[in-house]
Order: C-alpha cells, then sequence, then structure tokens
C-alpha cells in the first residue's frame, strides 16, 4: 500500500484539553456582540480537511455570529445544552438541547442564533470548508473582502 492510501488513525479528543477562541475577527461594533461566544476547533485537532466542527459556548446575551448565508458552505448546529433562539428571514424559534438546524449552501436566507436565557448554552456547528465560500450580511454593511482576507464595508472599504 502507499503512504496515500494508509488509512489514518482516529483522533480520541478531550474538549477540556482544545485551546478556547473568544469572540470574533469582526470590526469592533460587530465584534462586541459576540464578544460572549467561546469556540474550540474540535475538527482542526482532529485532521479534519473537508468539513470543520466546533463546539461552541454562547454566554447569556451572546450571539453566534451577525447574521448571515453562505454561498458555498453547509452549515449544521446541534443544541447539546441550554438554548439558543434562531433568527432567520421565517422569524424567530427557541433551539433547545437535542434540537438541530441545517443551513444549505446557497440559501439567501441570513441565520443567526441568539443566547436570551439566563444560562449558558452549547451546541456542535459543522459546516464545509470550500475556499469559493463567501459569507453574505443581509442586515448590515459588513463584506468578507477574500483578496484582503478582512472585513469592509460593502462598498469595499475598511473599517
Amino acid at each position: 500500500m502507499s503512504e496515500s492510501t494508509v488509512p489514518k488513525r482516529a483522533t480520541v479528543i478531550d474538549p477540556a484539553s482544545v485551546e478556547i477562541r473568544r469572540g470574533s475577527s469582526y470590526p469592533p461594533e460587530f465584534a462586541v456582540l459576540t464578544a460572549g461566544r467561546a469556540k474550540q476547533a474540535l475538527g482542526n485537532v482532529a485532521g479534519l480537511t473537508g468539513f470543520g466542527v466546533n463546539l461552541v459556548r454562547l454566554a447569556p446575551g451572546a450571539w453566534s455570529s451577525v447574521r448571515h448565508w453562505h454561498t458555498h458552505e453547509d452549515e449544521f448546529v446541534y443544541i447539546l445544552e441550554g438554548e439558543a433562539v434562531l433568527v432567520t428571514d421565517a422569524g424567530e424559534q427557541v433551539l433547545r438541547a437535542g434540537m438541530c438546524a441545517g443551513y444549505p449552501a446557497g440559501t439567501r436566507d441570513g441565520h443567526h442564533m441568539i443566547n436570551r436565557s439566563d444560562r449558558p448554552a452549547r451546541y456542535l456547528e459543522v459546516g464545509s470548508r470550500l475556499e469559493v465560500d463567501m459569507p453574505a450580511y443581509p442586515d448590515d454593511d459588513l463584506a468578507w473582502s477574500a483578496e484582503q482576507e478582512q472585513y469592509t464595508h460593502k462598498d469595499g472599504s475598511a473599517y
């Protein structure tokens, strides 16, 4: 068997050992909304390249992200603990532990979650990793510039 066909070994992960990333890389006026978000990139630790898996904790009042949709990336969330309010074009729906939601790529329905409870919420977030993907932010003057590798205003000007 050539080296390229040898199966890789499974990686067992203790989430307590995985680095916690707090907040987001949004410009300051948006970053404050996600300041109570903590992510652990479990998929990265496992060496996954086709899709990402994050263990996310939302403190009371925190947003998962700015409301957005993706051109090429599928997303899926599974609520493990607590509850979060899913906000889409259709309105709001409470997701509780054991519930999940999926967001197909290219569906122009912005989504995000807000923890409006008085307890933390924890969920798994799974998404594809396609370099051609571009997020869109329907409610805000926010865009991702792949060329500049940073957020800009929708007209391309810097924050």
